[in-house]
Order: structure tokens, then sequence, then C-alpha cells
């Protein structure tokens, strides 16, 4: 019985983001050879048997695990570097990854101040002997390089001022743009471009309630067939509901290891700017706390200093 316990206590510190290592020492450590050797044997989601009745670690597997091994030291190393250089990392991460990871690129183009994209700009200079936008024109080709290539330039006005004839105008031109997608696709339209590129975020917001008014939908919701635009509205117009579906789908059973990352990149990233509206946009989306849902999918040293990080602006 105790070993059969042991067995399930061992499988779950194996199977989450970030690995249980207060359990790993108390069984492991005082295991013999047979009680291993039993694991090996009871564990075919771990082990591989071949042909000469060998057990070893399925190569698949013992990737993940090193992965999972790693996630608090990268958190670590992440969160005591340099805001700037971490979000030039990010983007040269991007890059090299390909399409399934540009939204990154999005995310801090269109979430962070103006003088932190810049910084961030001069931290990719110091580092990579190159521009940020040289290196997204370079490396991207497709639809999305003239919006990516504006959004890493920008430099938006931060003050409040709106003036409300332009911004209903703008989500006019926006809505225009999104009905004309069949002969346009809308993430070329220049229109479509300057304004998510070069307007304040008080501004973008007040043009994303006055599309609402207009035509009784959110713009992101009318941007279901083109997700690179759908990250850019909601990083800069509902930049809380955007890093709430981040977190949410980072923790979901299936998700792959690239989506995963989002967890560690949006704790560490917001810990100490928004977390708090954050949490409670995610309880809001959710019906259950950040907290909550962190200690039910993460485990070990992981799991703690994310529930650390998140506690910060309370």
């Amino acid at each position: 019985m105790a070993l059969s316990h042991d067995l399930g206590t061992l499988t779950k510190a194996f199977s989450g983001l970030g690995v249980d290592e207060k359990s790993l020492i108390s069984i492991l450590g005082k295991w013999h050879p047979e009680q291993t050797k039993s694991f090996r044997k009871g564990s075919s989601d771990f082990f591989v048997e071949d042909e000469r009745l060998f057990e070893r670690w399925d190569d698949h597997r013992l990737k993940l695990l090193k992965h999972e091994f790693l996630r608090f030291k990268n958190a670590v190393v992440l969160w005591t570097m340099h805001p700037w250089e971490r979000d030039a990392r990010s983007i040269k991460e991007a890059l090299k990854k390909g399409p399934q990871s540009y939204g990154i690129i999005v995310e801090v183009a269109c979430s962070r101040s103006s003088e932190e994209l810049l910084g961030a700009r001069r931290a990719y200079h110091s580092l990579f002997d190159h521009s940020i936008e040289e290196d997204v024109a370079h490396h991207i080709h497709g639809t999305e390089r003239k919006l990516l290539v504006a959004l890493v330039s920008a430099y938006r006005y931060e003050g409040q001022k709106v003036k409300d004839d332009t911004a209903k105008s703008e989500a006019k031109t926006l809505a225009n743009a999104f009905k004309n997608a069949d002969n346009k696709n809308p993430i070329e339209d220049d229109e479509v471009v300057r304004i998510l590129s070069t307007r304040s975020k008080p501004h973008l917001q007040e043009v994303y309630k006055y599309y609402k008014k207009l035509y009784n939908n959110n713009i992101d919701e009318d941007l279901d067939g083109d997700l690179r635009l759908k990250e850019t509205v909601q990083c800069l117009c509902a930049p809380h509901k955007y890093f709430s579906k981040v977190l949410e789908a980072a923790m979901r059973n299936d998700a792959d290891k690239s989506t995963s990352k989002g967890l560690t990149r949006v704790v560490v990233t917001r810990a100490d700017t928004d977390m708090k509206l954050i949490k409670e946009e995610f309880h809001s989306e959710y019906g259950v706390s950040l907290s909550k849902k962190i200690e039910d999918s993460a485990y070990g040293n992981y799991k703690d200093f994310l529930l650390t990080l998140i506690a910060r602006g309370d």
C-alpha cells in the first residue's frame, strides 16, 4: 500500500508545471533498488522496455522532464534580469522559433510603455548588434511583417488627451477595413497599421469603446480570423484580458511547451506592474483565483516562486 501511494505521488511530482522536489527527495531518497525497479516497471508513461527487458526513460518524456526541472531556474533568471534585456531576449527567441511565437513580439511591443519599449530596443542593439526593427523585417516575410515592424518601432504619446471625434472616426475606419477583408487583408491595410501602431493607448481604448457602441461587438471579437491583429488589439485595449488568456492557456493540461512558457513570462513581467488587475480579470473570466489555479497546476519551488511574485501587489 505504501509503495502504491509513493508511486502515485511520484507520478504527480513528475507530471505538472515544474517538479515537486520535496516529494522526490522524501520518496526516492529512502527507496531500495527493488522499489526503484518497481517504479520503472509500473510507469509506462515515463519508461519504455526494449527487447532485452531493459527499462529506460522514454526519450520524449526525458526531454520534457529536463525542461520541467529548469522552470524554477529560468523563472529566477528572468526575474533578476533587467527588464529591457528580458524583453530584448524574448523578441530574439521569438524570431528564432518562428510564426508560432510572434505573439510574444506583439506582447512586448504593445504592453510596454514607450520608454520601456525604447529600452528594449537599446538592449537589443547592445546584445545582438542589430536593431529589433531590422531583425523583425529580415525574419518575417508574411502578411504580418508590416504590422510587426510598425509596432516594434512605435514611440507612443503617453498622455491622457483624446479627441473623441477622431476616436469615433477611426473606429469606423477599422470597421470598414474589417468588412472589406475579402478584398484586402486588414493586417496589410495602411490605415489599420497606422492607427494601431501610432495612437496612444488611451486613444485606442476610446476607439475600442466607440466600436462597441457603433457595432455592438468588441473589435477583437470581429478579428477571430486574424490572430495577430486580435492579439494586438487586446494587448493595446484590453491588456488584462489578454494576459489572463495567456495564463489560462499556459496552465491547460494539453498546453505545448511554448504555450506553457507563458505562465513564467507573464508572472515575471507583470508582477510589479499590473498583476492585481490581471488577477481580478482572471477570477472574473474563469471563476477561480489565479493563485488557486497555480496551486493546482504547478509544483515545487517553481510554484512557490510564482505564488510569491503574484502576491507582491496585495
